[in-house]
């Protein structure tokens, strides 16, 4: 999906093609911006399994793996209750923006898989003394470093901090084993300052130790996206799905329970999750640079949270907050089973017969349990997860199947490998940015000024600058264009779609 994943995607693609793992580019241009883990993961497995979709998804997958596994480690080393980490490694896995960054894949579920690692081996560590937790938990530390910058260090650092602050298990964390992580860590994130410092220089390091994370934060040489300071309080609305009202519950009611208590220690209670939230969203609140999917890289501690919220209202039997959370669950249910249909009516069709029965037969199987006589909390959970299940099943194949149809630089990809049409000859003009067309006929497609062209050569070009082109030429393939990634509903109503259309067109250079 353009623009980010398909564009990760390509530059990946340009280190497998080029053998070059220590100069990043976007297009021909230098990229100084996201460190390179995620680009030479993608990479690697490109080489290994080949360029396609495939490949390139394969290290945030397992990143994800990493994460769930880790959820459900820290959960059982914060929590006696065993069952409390797999459900929250289910809620983790279940949270609608884990599931879509397996989908659209950006740097975020390297990032998250490695951060939530990390915390864990962190408190492992500070609960036994481990050694090689010690190493592992600078080892994430770096990993994550390298994935996303220094802001994935303040997320480590504030859930750690939190940590420490209410368990007073200062002296098991400032010791000389600490020692280890620092060096372990030093020595994970020097492959990236050394990839810096090879294309970028001194200006390379300074950006990647300080500039990045301050400048997103600042949006200094970025478009300031939302001056809502509450923006990513609503947004989880709708990325924590489908227990995203269970982590509100659970986060305002934790908050009040130590407020009350005034912070006084209190056998078999953590505040590494509540804690690490709150000065986590503080931070990304003041930012003027907001994005939905910078949540990701928290989704693993609010899912912990939320586990340990569930068993303790069911611990005390609280019927009353139960019945209110599995109400509103029914409303999003019941909300959702007409909206999949109207979507499928007026835009997808039945795409994917098998899979479009196996989505229906899921949804009764969730019916069934709806109206079942089971106790609320197991059904609750159970039914949040099928409900979860379902939906992206849906999604993932009957809606973003014929969505990413609709771009036309992945049609015009298609076109060209159909018709044979020799790629070493095909041109973009500066600044240009289709990038399914570069990956899907792997080749980093150059980016010219006009006057390059020469007879034969063939150029891809949006139609708005079809007029402005001087050269003559002869019109080889037209596309309907659309960026996907920002739905409307004019563009799913299909009476009004074809005016949101971009063409983009590959022509034939005649003189």
């Amino acid at each position: 999906m353009e623009n980010d994943s398909a564009q990760h995607a390509s530059m990946a693609m340009r280190m497998a093609l080029n053998n070059d793992f220590f100069n990043i580019y976007k297009g021909e241009n230098p990229y100084l911006d996201k460190p390179h883990m995620h680009f030479w993961l993608a990479a690697i497995s490109m080489k290994i399994f080949g360029i396609n979709h495939i490949a390139y998804r394969i290290p945030s997958l397992i990143a994800l793996a990493l994460g769930a596994f880790s959820t459900k480690k820290l959960a059982d080393l914060l929590y006696e209750n065993e069952n409390t980490g797999y459900v929250a490694s289910l809620i983790f896995l279940s949270a609608q923006t884990i599931i879509l960054s397996a989908h659209d894949v950006r740097t975020d579920a390297i990032l998250t898989g490695f951060i939530i690692f990390s915390i864990w081996q962190f408190v492992k560590f500070i609960k036994t003394q481990d050694n090689l937790s010690a190493v592992l938990a600078g080892l994430g530390a770096a990993l994550a470093f390298s994935t996303k910058g220094l802001m994935a260090v303040v997320i480590i650092g504030f859930c750690i901090f939190s940590y420490l602050l209410y368990s007073r298990e200062w002296k098991n964390f400032f010791n000389l084993k600490l020692i280890f992580t620092l060096i372990i860590f030093i020595i994970g994130i020097s492959p990236v300052l050394y990839a810096y410092n090879n294309q970028f220089g001194e200006e390379g390091i300074q950006f990647i130790l300080f500039n990045q994370s301050i400048n997103r934060l600042t949006a200094n040489g970025f478009k300031e996206t939302s001056p809502d300071y509450f923006f990513f309080f609503h947004t989880l609305l709708w990325a924590f799905l489908p227990f995203s009202l269970a982590f509100y519950f659970g986060a305002f009611e934790k908050t009040a329970f130590f407020i009350k208590n005034k912070f006084s220690k209190i056998e078999g209670v953590e505040f590494l999750t509540l804690g690490g939230f709150w000065l986590i969203m503080l931070i990304f609140s003041i930012s003027k640079f907001k994005l939905p999917h910078y949540l990701n890289g928290l989704i693993a501690i609010l899912a912990v949270l939320t586990s340990a919220y569930l068993f303790e209202i069911y611990r005390k039997n609280s019927f009353k907050k139960i019945k209110i959370l599995y109400i509103f669950q029914l409303v999003v249910i019941f909300t959702a089973i007409p909206g999949l249909g109207l979507l499928a009516y007026y835009f997808t069709g039945i795409y994917n017969i098998p899979f479009f029965i196996l989505f229906i037969l899921i949804f009764v199987y969730l019916l069934i349990n709806v109206f079942s006589k089971d106790n609320i909390f197991r059904k609750y959970v159970f039914v949040s997860l099928i409900f979860s299940i379902a939906v992206n099943i849906y999604l993932n194949t009957q809606f973003y199947p014929v969505l990413t149809q609709y771009q036309g630089s992945l049609k015009m990809a298609e076109f060209v490998n159909n018709y044979n049409i020799d790629r070493n000859k095909i041109f973009m003009l500066k600044g240009y940015e289709p990038w399914n067309f570069d990956f899907y006929t792997k080749r980093n497609t150059p980016r010219v000024e006009e006057n390059i062209l020469k007879k034969g050569d063939f150029l891809v070009i949006y139609d708005e600058h079809l007029p402005n082109l001087k050269k003559k030429y002869r019109l080889i393939d037209k596309e309907n264009h659309y960026r996907i990634t920002r739905l409307s509903l004019k563009f799913l109503n299909p009476k009004t779609r074809e005016k949101q259309y971009e063409k983009i067109s590959l022509v034939e250079i005649l003189d």
